[in-house]
């Protein structure tokens, strides 16, 4: 019993030592598994945030006064608010909160000088409520810096200039009506359900196709796959095609799910919906194959797979809002599919876009998948040894 004892604990031993020896010269296995940790360490330490920055917002002054433009001022002045946009109509605003331009629409009243005479202030505010934790904060400044707004030290600022003084009244301060667009409940079920078909099909295209490559190469038969008659793009698109039926499937159950059991049915074109995820998808599964060519191993492909899945839900706005992060690593999520696909998707079934809204993400989405086929080619030259 103790001679099999022994025996037991020594094999395991060996077969823990060449395991060992077989990791440790395993270089990129080993940068990936200690880079991992470090990106996310810097991502959740640096790159997240809540708080706004660079929020564009556009501006309807009917009043167009010393005061109304002291007001946009002082609200331009929090630091979180890039140059307003001015707008001449009231359906120009909206426009650009349609189109994605512009996350607030202040309106000033023509009767706004009259209102603050007689202690009765009022602007309108409508805000893009298809991110509720980025309406909710947006609105919550502007309404603070309007809660704030000194009436008094405003009029004395007008008279100064070149009127006779106000006679403000003692009454409270303007009173601000405030209206969420897209997501008039700001309910956060709405804001993940709409990138949800994104974040399923990220997961599951650069999953299937990161390993297979990879299993030709351990099973000896590479090489021999690419003395093929084909070239390396037949190739990398005939192994892509199966995937993409699937992914339709999962495509249509994260649509038809949510309203089903939500009523979270798209507003805008289905037939964009439909269009625009095929060009994502052949981009997400080239993705998986080109980690393919990068990784040796299964343990390689999986770890970059993954390497390579968590920044693209990070950075790509799907659960974090990536108007929210600094310069540059805003700029990094652009590298990624899901970042284009979530915005056409938050477009559409929320804000009742059509293929002409989403042109631009469709058009990125087509490049970048353009990118990663010529990536693919120049990796599968043959390579012997």
């Amino acid at each position: 019993m103790t001679g099999r004892r022994r025996s037991f604990w020594s094999n395991v031993a060996a077969v823990a030592y060449k395991e060992a020896s077989l990791v440790r010269h395993d270089k990129a296995l080993l940068a990936t598994v200690f880079a991992q940790p470090v990106m996310m360490f810097l991502l959740m330490g640096f790159a997240l945030s809540n708080k706004p920055a660079d929020v564009r917002w556009a501006v309807l002054d009917q009043s167009n006064t010393t005061l109304s433009r002291r007001l946009v001022q002082e609200i331009q002045a929090t630091g979180y608010f890039v140059t307003p946009r001015p707008v001449w109509s009231h359906e120009a605003g909206r426009q650009l909160l349609l189109q994605g331009d512009a996350l607030a629409f202040l309106v000033i009243p023509k009767d706004f000088r009259r209102n603050v005479e007689r202690g009765r202030p009022q602007v309108q505010v409508l805000v893009d409520g298809s991110d509720p934790l980025q309406a909710a904060r947006v609105g919550a400044y502007i309404g603070e810096v309007v809660a704030r707004f000194d009436l008094p030290h405003a009029a004395g600022a007008v008279a100064g200039a070149s009127r006779p003084p106000l006679a403000v009244s003692a009454a409270g301060p303007v009173d601000m009506r405030q209206r969420f667009w897209f997501n008039p409940t700001l309910l956060d079920r709405t804001f993940f359900l709409a990138a949800l078909a994104g974040m399923l099909l990220t997961n599951l295209c650069m999953s299937v196709t990161s390993g297979g490559l990879v299993a030709e190469r351990e099973s000896g038969t590479y090489e021999q796959m690419l003395a093929l008659p084909t070239t390396p793009i037949e190739l990398v698109l005939g192994k892509l095609v199966p995937y993409v039926g699937l992914s339709y499937a999962v495509f249509l159950f994260a649509t038809i799910a949510p309203g089903v059991v939500f009523g979270l049915w798209p507003h805008g074109s289905w037939l964009a919906l439909i269009l625009v995820t095929l060009p994502f998808v052949l981009a997400s599964l080239a993705v998986g194959v080109f980690v393919s060519t990068l990784a040796h191993t299964s343990a390689q492909s999986v770890f970059i797979t993954v390497f390579f899945i968590l920044p693209s839900f990070v950075l790509s706005g799907v659960m974090f809002p990536y108007q929210f992060m600094p310069r540059g690593v805003r700029e990094v999520g652009g590298l990624f599919p899901l970042r284009w696909y979530q915005i056409a998707l938050r477009r559409i079934i929320e804000r009742g876009a059509g293929l002409v809204d989403v042109a631009g993400p469709l058009l990125a989405l087509i490049v970048l998948f353009a990118v990663i086929l010529s990536a693919i080619r120049w990796r599968m030259k043959p390579r012997l040894g």
